[in-house]
C-alpha cells in the first residue's frame, strides 16, 4: 500500500513530550555542591531509600541531607564517606557528573567520512556525519548523509535494531517500511522502528539525498 503524507486530510496530533527540549538548567548546577547533591539523590533513589531511611543509616539529620541533595551546603569529606558507605558506592562517584567530559562533534560541509554499510550497492554513497561513543545518555546515534546517484541500484531492505529517522533533502523515493510504501519528497520525514525491513524501493527522481539518523541503546 502506497502512502503519501501530502494526501492526508488531517494533520496528526503528536503526543506531549516528556522533556522540554528548550529547558536551560540554572547556572548554579555547574557548582560542585549541586553536582554532588544530584548524585547523592540519584543513588538514594536507586537504592529505593527515602531521605528518612538515609538519615537513619548515616546518623545525619533529614534537614542536613535535604541541604546536601539540593546543593545548598558543602559536605565535608567525612560526611561524604559516611554517605558513600550507606549507599554502597565509591566516594569518587559523587564527583562523576562534575568532572564528566561531554563530547561534541563538528563536521563541516563535505567532510563527512564516507563509509560502506552492509548491503551498499552501486551509486549509493554513505557519509557518516559524526560519532560519539559511550556516553551518559545510554544511547548511540549514527547520523548519515545518503546520496543516490543516477546510476543507483535498488538494494535489498535493511533490518536492524533501534529507531531511524529519514529526512528528504533532494529528489524523490518510494521508501519501504515493513509492508508499506511511502512516497518521500524534499522536506518529508519518515520516523520508524528499524527492526522492520526497510529501504528505498523506487527511485522516482535522482539524484536523491536524505539524512538518516539511527538511534539505539549502547548495550544493543
Amino acid at each position: 500500500m502506497l502512502k503519501d503524507a501530502q494526501d492526508r486530510p488531517r494533520k496528526e496530533v503528536a503526543a506531549p513530550l516528556s522533556q522540554d527540549p528548550h529547558l536551560v538548567r540554572e547556572e548554579r548546577e555547574k557548582v560542585l555542591e549541586v553536582a554532588i547533591g544530584r548524585e547523592v539523590r540519584g543513588y538514594r533513589h536507586q537504592k529505593g531509600m527515602t531521605v528518612a531511611d538515609l538519615a537513619q543509616a548515616t546518623g545525619l539529620s533529614i534537614g542536613m541531607l535535604s541541604k546536601i541533595e539540593n546543593g545548598n551546603t558543602s559536605p565535608s569529606l567525612t560526611t561524604l564517606q559516611t554517605l558513600a558507605n550507606a549507599l554502597s558506592v565509591p566516594l569518587t562517584s559523587f564527583f562523576r557528573r562534575f568532572e564528566e567530559h561531554r563530547e561534541a562533534v563538528h563536521t563541516k560541509a563535505g567532510e563527512g567520512v564516507e563509509i560502506e554499510r552492509a548491503g551498499t550497492r552501486a551509486g549509493h554513497q554513505y557519509n557518516l556525519l559524526g560519532h560519539i561513543g559511550v556516553n551518559a545518555s545510554g544511547v548511540m546515534v549514527e547520523p548519515y548523509l545518503i546520496t543516490l546517484s543516477t546510476s543507483a541500484d535498488i538494494f535489498p531492505t535493511f533490518q536492524h535494531g533501534g529507531i531511524e529517522t529519514i529526512y528528504m533533502l533532494e529528489g524523490e523515493l518510494l521508501y519501504r517500511h515493513s509492508d508499506q510504501l511511502y512516497h518521500l519528497r524534499p522536506g518529508d520525514t519518515l520516523f520508524f522502528d528499524a527492526d522492520a525491513p526497510h529501504g528505498p524501493e523506487g527511485l522516482e527522481k535522482l539524484p536523491a539525498r536524505y539524512l538518516s539518523i539511527i538511534a539505539y541503546p549502547q548495550n544493543g
